[in-house]
């Protein structure tokens, strides 16, 4: 496994808390980009929800502390608003690790091929802990 990072989701105040979290930890942004910036409008997202963080990420050690807002509103809960979010080395071990979290528990998003990686998925473990299953592979996000 390359990385293991906490992601943590907000309701539109993701970056007023990365800008806190940069203040208190001292470290700079590697990226933050709003919706708009990452193609929202071909997700079906609109309006207000353009201009809300899609992805921002900050170092805390040999770490990054990362997150995004929600697009739905509605399905925000504070207290299930965190994932941990695994780097895989090969898609096989992406593929093996998604297994056998989701085991017992459930998939929010199938591990499938997105533009930011060649797969990436979405479980709740049996424990009720949410992760983020990603191996990058050789896409580079932005690139055709």
């Amino acid at each position: 496994m390359k990385h293991a990072n906490p992601y943590l989701n907000f309701d539109g105040n993701a970056r007023e808390a990365f800008e806190h979290y940069r203040d208190v930890f001292g470290s700079d942004f590697v990226t933050a980009m709003t919706f708009r910036e990452f193609g929202g409008e071909q997700m079906g997202i609109d309006g207000a929800m353009l201009d809300r963080l899609a992805h921002i990420a900050l170092p805390l050690g040999t770490s990054l502390l990362m997150g995004s807002d929600v697009t739905r509103p509605q399905d925000f809960k504070v207290g299930t608003n965190h994932y941990i979010a695994l780097e895989a080395d090969t898609g096989e071990e992406a593929e093996r690790v998604f297994t056998r979290l989701s085991d017992g528990g459930s998939t929010e998003m199938p591990l499938q091929k997105v533009e930011w990686a060649e797969q990436f998925g979405i479980c709740h473990d049996r424990y009720g802990v949410q992760w983020m299953v990603s191996y990058t592979g050789a896409v580079t996000f932005g690139q055709p």
